[in-house]
């Protein structure tokens, strides 16, 4: 199933998407936000409600959002791929390395990203994210899968400038820089998250096209290991890393530009499409 926040008519909700129309759970739920209804309800229920209500409205009538509006923020994994760690001259790391993302940052599938005044060294890092579906804390690796409610698609763009020379939380968190989308697929649709193929596009040029099975640290492991210090979450999102192919390993380094159309596809899960446009002069 897949389960997205729009808004419609002006109205912001939420519901499944199924044969390209929209089942309005909100309407049906007393949970505001799919965040919440995710707490208050098992997936199962949702699946039930929404196979035997009819269609609210068409898909491409509705204005997707990211799919969690209301996420406290976002847990990021950097040097989690090898050949991504191979391109970029660095160490095997020994555990996994964690920043977090505001939700100012992140922007919706088919919403502009922002190319900042302050830098042009805008560059792209298509991921997978995983949607945390129940509480946990201390969570073993053997049982990590069962809190995972599905899978989205991130792109963590970074100002790499930003990030090598001022801080990694600067660089990763200039407003509308990434983006979250199109929708949650739950993870029964997903099957194994380690044989997802991933493709990120630059105007229609392919950058990165990598499998999950080159990570460095796996799924289950991340989830342990992000439990192990914070209570997750329904409704936390962790971005799981991006592969080779960025544009600041590439000679010349390869930036985003204003008026650049940048997409992140993960099998099974569709596209996250966004374009990018230079951010107004100050007013």
């Amino acid at each position: 199933m897949k389960l997205a926040s729009f808004t419609h008519a002006g109205r912001a909700g939420y519901g499944a998407v199924i044969d390209g129309a929209i089942v309005d759970l909100s309407h049906r739920l007393a949970a505001s936000t799919l965040r919440l209804a995710l707490a208050a309800h098992t997936l199962a229920d949702l699946t039930e409600m929404a196979a035997r209500a009819p269609a609210d409205f068409a898909l491409t009538d509705v204005t997707l959002d990211v799919p969690l509006p209301d996420a406290l923020g976002y847990w990021c994994v950097g040097r989690n791929y090898r050949g991504h760690l191979a391109e970029a001259n660095m160490k095997l790391p020994e555990f996994p390395s964690l920043f977090i993302r505001s939700p100012r940052s992140v922007v919706a599938t088919g919403q502009p990203i922002i190319r900042p005044r302050l830098s042009g060294a805008f560059d792209f890092e298509g991921e997978l994210a995983i949607i945390i579906g129940a509480t946990g804390r201390h969570i073993h690796q053997q049982d990590a899968l069962s809190h995972v409610a599905g899978y989205a698609i991130f792109m963590d763009g970074s100002i790499r400038d930003y990030q090598f020379k001022h801080s990694l939380t600067a660089g990763k968190n200039f407003a509308s820089t990434g983006s979250c989308g199109p929708w949650i697929v739950t993870a029964d649709e997903i099957g194994d998250p380690s044989q997802l193929l991933l493709r990120t596009r630059l105007n229609g040029r392919e950058v990165q096209a990598t499998r999950t099975d080159d990570f460095i640290f796996d799924i289950p492991t991340i989830i342990a290991y992000v439990s192990a210090f914070t209570p997750l979450l329904p409704g936390d999102i962790i971005a799981t890393g991006t592969p080779e192919g960025v544009g600041f390993a590439r000679t010349p380094p390869l930036w985003m530009q204003p008026g650049d159309t940048l997409e992140v596809e993960i099998s099974g899960i569709g596209i996250l499409r966004n374009q990018v446009i230079a951010e107004p002069e100050a007013q």
